[in-house]
């Protein structure tokens, strides 16, 4: 443990998005901040051979960047976007193209206008789409005059049920909130999507979100944005920024268990070498259920909250194609797949479409396709087919959903097993019962990252900065 003079440590499990930006911010704030003299280290722990968690990016085909994970993050909300203004990757930063999104339901569907994460914010546009009967048309018109719902159960899909009718919810919220989250509607926290969470606090959700989009600033600019160089610019730049500042990341090595020490805690590491590291606060930035026995002798509560988290898994078949037709689905960025006409395919990205840097030279294109979601059949588990037979299945529903033949000129496989936080019903409880235990048994530890408190980018580097805020309070607090 460090002494009242000495140096004070902080070890951050995770290099993802989330463990980068807690540590990159802690070093900041040091430098920033008196600390009497006494100097801040942090050493971050991954794993995995690189940084960067689910954001992976490498080259494809003729394409020298062509993400493997996600492949953009919100710009409408700042952190992320503050974030790599920072980091100064401003001059790298490119936006999608202007292409329309569609529902595969029996055929491509262009989803309707007015939508905010598929809630109808009027009635005309469902109208005039085909992607519903009648029945449910008139269904969901029926919404603004409705009395109130009873308990939705903190139930997305019961919510847009009690409210709109079940073609609504399968047809347009499932399939767009799933596809976020890569979950089943029905069974996610309705808290956890705080667009939608504020839709219900009102009689009427279709008034509540047509009064929201009215009362909303204009908005202009671009929706998403990425670097050029592929999203894992970002993290790497971060790895840089860290070690610049003074901290250290350790790949390639594992955290095998932590316990107290007199003061402050104990993080026994395996990789090039086996040690012990003491430190006066930790971060764990890693999956809650993956992370659950190292806090089990620190807090045996929140290491039992934690062992009971769900994960789905899902798949990443990026496909590049040389068929000439494929200008007919010009303008098109993508579609997604509702539950009831889904095989295994659950959303197709025409990349080449979406970005413009990702347009092969020879005037081919780079598709992306996604696989797995929660609540899918267990019986055969998509990310443990062979490579091949994930590309016949891709290449037989996307061929068939766009009536376009298909024939892969370069493949690749991404598996992310476990890789989506599944937030049920009363998550946030959950999430308050982790935090209070580890705050009354282990004070200087934290939690932060998808698991908790939201799955995107910005999301992410919002936990991460909050995390580190309260690590430094903390440690002001232990030279008191």
């Amino acid at each position: 443990m460090s002494s009242p003079t000495g140096p004070q440590h902080i070890v951050v499990i995770g290099a993802g998005i989330t463990g980068l930006t807690a540590a990159y911010r802690l070093l900041k704030i040091a430098s920033a901040t008196d600390y009497s003299g006494r100097p801040l280290t942090v050493t971050v722990i991954e794993s995995s051979p690189t940084v960067g968690g689910k954001i992976r990016t490498s080259p494809f085909g003729s394409v020298a960047a062509v993400d493997e994970g996600p492949d953009a993050y919100l710009a409408r909300v700042p952190q992320a976007v503050a974030l790599a203004r920072e980091l100064q990757l401003g001059d790298d930063i490119t936006h999608p193209t202007s292409g329309h999104a569609a529902v595969m339901h029996k055929k491509l569907h262009p989803i309707p206008e007015g939508l905010m994460l598929g809630v109808p914010t009027g009635v005309m546009s469902l109208a005039h789409s085909g992607l519903m009967t009648w029945r449910g048309k008139i269904r969901a018109g029926l919404e603004p005059i409705l009395p109130s719902s009873g308990d939705h159960k903190d139930s997305i899909g019961n919510l847009i049920r009690q409210r709109f009718g079940k073609q609504v919810q399968q047809l347009l919220v499932d399939p767009l909130v799933g596809s976020i989250y890569a979950t089943d509607t029905n069974n996610f926290s309705l808290e956890m999507v705080p667009q939608l969470a504020v839709l219900a606090t009102g009689r009427s959700v279709l008034l509540t979100a047509r009064k929201q989009m009215k009362t909303a600033p204009k908005l202009t600019s671009p929706i998403f944005e990425t670097p050029r160089s592929g999203l894992a610019t970002l993290t790497q730049t971060l790895n840089d920024a860290i070690v610049a500042l003074g901290g250290h990341i350790l790949t390639l090595t594992s955290v095998q268990n932590i316990s107290r020490a007199q003061k402050g805690y104990v993080v026994d590491i395996a990789g090039a070498t086996s040690s012990s590291l003491i430190t006066d606060s930790i971060i764990v930035a890693s999956p809650a259920r993956s992370s659950a026995t190292l806090l089990k002798s620190l807090s045996e509560d929140a290491a039992a909250l934690m062992s009971s988290a769900e994960h789905s898994s899902v798949v990443m078949a990026t496909i590049k194609t040389v068929e000439t037709d494929l200008p007919k689905l010009a303008g098109l960025n993508g579609y997604l797949v509702p539950k009831p006409d889904q095989d295994r395919v659950t959303a197709a990205s025409f990349g080449s479409n979406k970005w413009a840097h990702w347009r092969p030279s020879d005037g081919s294109m780079i598709l992306r396709v996604s696989l797995g979601r929660d609540g899918a059949p267990t019986h055969d588990l998509i990310h443990e087919w062979d490579d091949e037979r994930i590309v016949r299945q891709v290449i037989d529903e996307v061929s068939r959903h766009t009536q376009t033949s298909i024939t892969p000129d370069v493949f690749r496989v991404t598996r992310w097993p476990e890789s989506f936080p599944q937030y049920r019903p009363g998550h946030m409880k959950y999430v308050e019962s982790v935090e209070s235990s580890l705050l009354r048994n282990a004070p200087g530890v934290f939690v932060a990252g998808a698991s908790w408190r939201g799955i995107g980018i910005p999301a992410c580097v919002a936990q991460a900065e909050k995390t580190a805020q309260s690590t430094a309070e903390f440690l002001s607090h232990l030279q008191d």
